[in-house]
């Protein structure tokens, strides 16, 4: 019969499809596991080779509505264990009084120096500087007219003084030693056009002067199952592309760039919503076309610690965002699919993207209908369907676990027997629960998408 035949195609397409997604998981924290353990034991022995030898960095806050934050976030910056930096603060038309409380704080001056806007941006309103209780950094506020975030970053980059730029959402707070690792593969070799460090969740540690002084696992359930979320698309996928230069996105929150390049190729794009993927995605596309030795960086020891959505309002806003910016990048960039003159990138990275994170609710939303269909005619064999979903999700459990302890680990992270217990329960429950929330989130991001394509959302901040 013609249903059965339907069936076992489908049973055949989704048994390869969760192969090949078991697969690469496992591959990618495996491999990220192995990689920091190395890592990890190689600084104990030879305890890190200190220099005195530093490429200058300007950081970019671009800052819309963050009055909550900005401060604690200017604050990290200043202490961090670095010798020279700049922190430039683009207030991109906030209707709160973002950049107030910075002039007060900061006790900063209006000045009229001269920006050499070598990127498109939106109209200076005014911009003030000042010196901070650190010898040699300075602070700049740029207050502008709104344009997005890819265009306050656009501004901050035109106003840098440095050779290499590090964007830093308004919301996160840096380690410090952060820019003395991300900039570490930059001085292994001179092909490093970009570097992408680690985002982790904020709500779970508390930092003093850019060091861990305590770490508790969230009571939040939403925060708490984005910790192990977070832990594991970090640790698993971007460790193991960064073995063939093939990572398609360094995350928004914290990112180095070599400023240069990025204005050669246009800086970022304002009209996506993944402005950090676009810009990526284009420089690979810029040095291959070009026939440029380049190399796109992850490291994994630089770490900013981010705020995550509290409430289901904030994380569908959130993460409508991402899918959407993420279909932009991968429909504008559709020629590195399957091209060989892209090597891996076109054949592991583009292919992961488009199946396993973009297409993916979809694809399980057929899945549900093929059950239903099955059940429909009598073909459903429920007693092996509830087996292998079990053990599935089991698979996918332990995976998340292991990457969340290895990352602890490696970290020296004191972590209570409670907040132990806690990590493997809602490991359980982020496999089994939150993973659904996110594919219905993804699937519904197009709806009225024609209206709000470039529409980002508000999203809820709270004290650091």
């Amino acid at each position: 019969m013609w249903q059965e035949n339907l069936l076992e195609y489908i049973a055949i397409f989704f048994t390869v499809y969760l192969i090949g997604y078991s697969t690469y998981l496992f591959l990618s924290v495996v491999i990220g596991g192995i990689y920091l353990d190395k890592k990890n034991t190689m600084n104990k022995i030879h305890n890190e080779l200190k220099h005195d030898y530093y490429f200058p960095i300007s950081i970019i806050v671009p800052a819309y509505n963050e009055e909550v934050t900005i401060i604690d976030s200017i604050n990290s910056l200043i202490n961090l264990n670095y010798k020279i930096y700049e922190i430039i603060v683009v207030n991109d038309g906030s209707r709160d009084d973002t950049a107030k409380v910075l002039i007060d704080h900061f006790k900063l001056k209006e000045t009229k120096r001269p920006i050499h806007l070598r990127l498109k941006c939106k109209p200076i309103k005014s911009i003030y500087e000042g010196k901070t209780n650190r010898e040699g950094v300075t602070i700049t506020l740029i207050d502008k007219e709104n344009g997005g975030k890819g265009d306050a970053l656009n501004m901050g980059i035109c106003a840098s003084r440095y050779p290499y730029f590090l964007g830093l959402d308004a919301d996160s707070l840096l380690q410090k030693d952060t820019l003395e690792k991300i900039i570490q593969p930059v001085l292994e070799s001179d092909k490093v056009v970009a570097v992408g460090g680690l985002v982790r969740v904020a709500q779970c540690v508390e930092v003093k002067d850019g060091e861990i002084v305590n770490y508790l696992f969230p009571s939040n359930l939403i925060v708490a199952m984005q910790v192990m979320e977070y832990e594991r698309s970090f640790l698993a996928s971007r460790i193991m592309n960064d073995h063939f230069n093939g990572n398609l996105i360094i995350s928004g929150a914290v990112g180095l760039f070599k400023k240069d390049i990025v204005i050669n190729v246009g800086g970022y794009d304002t009209d996506t919503l993944g402005e950090d993927m676009e810009l990526v995605v284009k420089l690979h596309t810029f040095c291959r076309n070009n026939k440029i030795p380049y190399e796109i960086r992850y490291e994994p020891n630089a770490i900013c610690w981010s705020q995550a959505p509290s409430s289901f309002k904030d994380l569908f806003t959130q993460r409508r965002r991402w899918h959407l910016g993420l279909f932009q990048s991968l429909i504008k960039y559709k020629r590195i699919f399957l091209n060989i003159n892209f090597g891996l990138i076109g054949f592991i990275s583009y292919i992961y993207y488009l199946v396993y994170e973009f297409l993916s609710p979809f694809i399980e939303v057929i899945g549900v209908l093929a059950i239903i269909f099955a059940s429909w005619y009598g073909e459903l064999n429920f007693k092996y369907m509830i087996f292998f979903y079990l053990l599935y999700t089991m698979f996918g459990g332990i995976l998340t676990i292991t990457a969340f302890f290895q990352r602890i680990y490696t970290q020296h992270i004191n972590i209570g027997k409670k907040d132990i217990l806690k990590a493997v329960l809602i490991c359980i429950i982020e496999s089994i629960f939150f993973h659904f929330i996110l594919s219905f989130t993804r699937i519904t991001a197009f709806k009225g998408y024609r209206k709000s394509k470039l529409k980002w959302g508000s999203i809820k901040r709270e004290k650091i």
